[in-house]
């Protein structure tokens, strides 16, 4: 077998980055000597090699969250679908009494009271004072200043004034709410558990559901391009990245899976609910040498290899690889430059 259809045999083929190669050895000077020029070859280009992919998604308000009741009593009032909650406002009415939104982090789980401190003390008082109640000191300590600001505010809100503030009576989120869905309404009666409706955020998002195995390309804060169904192109900005791990059920065994949450410095016109197309950018590498996949050549020695062509001649020269991405992979070595020939095993 010929020096060339040897090489032409280590050609390698590479398929999501991994290679397969049947693996040769770099020849000796002699063989270097007689060697003649491929009949295809290539050019090294200098270029900005971007590793990208795409993947089919959702626009929507994102993943809802259900509010069940707390108390028990009958429904009087929820907030109608696609209405806008805010702080301060009501979510729903048990027995005529409100049940308030405010902003925050950290579930309302105990009574608050003159004594009690706390991270839930603080939160509770800076919305209090957002709503325009004053006379108290925003920290961590529930003061009897604190009690009086409450009492004031439960006298607005129609309730008993105890100075105390009830957790049934408040539901926290990180904002205002949009209301996508009411699982209950006027005159039924409810206990602590039942569902009552379900909420998501107010600002429009993208949401794509991603193999474990893409996790490279999940990088919260990482710009992304969304397509639109009318083709208009958006860009867009990964917001947050959860994992999903759903348990094996009958013949379904266990999986785990990426949600991608995609927000917008301005939310595309017209659209609520609608599939799009996400392009993800997993890799980027500005101005580097890069050359054809398939001019590769495995060496027994280990690593890849280029035949680079000079006048009727060629040489086999060992190459450092980087990213792969279009078909084509960043290369790097010794005589390797922009507008380096090199053959193309056939």
């Amino acid at each position: 077998m010929s020096r060339r259809t040897v090489y032409a045999a280590a050609a390698v083929a590479l398929t999501a980055g991994a290679a397969a190669a049947v693996v040769v050895a770099l020849p000796d000077a002699q063989e270097q000597a007689q060697a003649s020029a491929p009949t295809a070859t290539a050019v090294v280009k200098k270029e900005t090699l971007v590793d990208t992919e795409t993947t089919d998604g959702e626009l929507g308000y994102g993943d809802p969250t259900t509010h069940a009741s707390r108390l028990s009593g009958t429904v009087t009032a929820l907030a109608a679908e696609g209405s806008t909650v805010t702080r301060g406002q009501a979510l729903y009415r048990i027995d005529d009494d409100p049940v308030v939104l405010l902003y925050g982090s950290l579930p309302a789980y105990r009574t608050l009271s003159s004594g009690d401190t706390g991270r839930d003390v603080k939160q509770f008082e800076r919305n209090l004072w957002a709503l325009g109640y004053r006379g108290f000191t925003v920290d961590r300590t529930y003061s009897s200043a604190t009690a009086a600001a409450v009492r004031d505010w439960q006298d607005d809100l129609g309730l008993a004034e105890t100075g105390t503030v009830d957790p049934a009576r408040i539901v926290y989120a990180s904002g205002a709410v949009r209301v996508d869905s009411r699982a209950a309404g006027p005159g039924d009666v409810v206990q602590p558990g039942t569902d009552l409706l379900e909420t998501t955020g107010t600002g429009r998002v993208a949401t794509v559901e991603l193999d474990i195995s893409d996790q490279r390309l999940a990088r919260k804060g990482a710009a992304v391009r969304v397509t639109l169904p009318d083709g208009k192109e958006v860009a867009g900005t990964i917001k947050g990245v959860e994992t999903v791990v759903t348990p094996a059920e009958g013949q379904q065994e266990a999986s785990t899976s990426l949600s991608v949450t995609i927000g917008f410095a301005k939310a595309p016109a017209g659209l609520d609910q609608a599939s799009v197309s996400v392009e993800f950018t997993a890799a980027k590498r500005p101005g580097v040498l890069t050359v054809p996949v398939a001019a590769l050549l495995a060496l027994a020695e280990g690593g890849y290899g280029l035949e680079v062509v000079d006048g009727g001649r060629s040489s086999i020269t060992a190459v450092e690889t980087g990213l792969f991405a279009d078909g084509r992979v960043e290369v790097s070595g010794t005589g390797i430059a922009a507008g380096t020939t090199v053959g193309m095993p056939s």
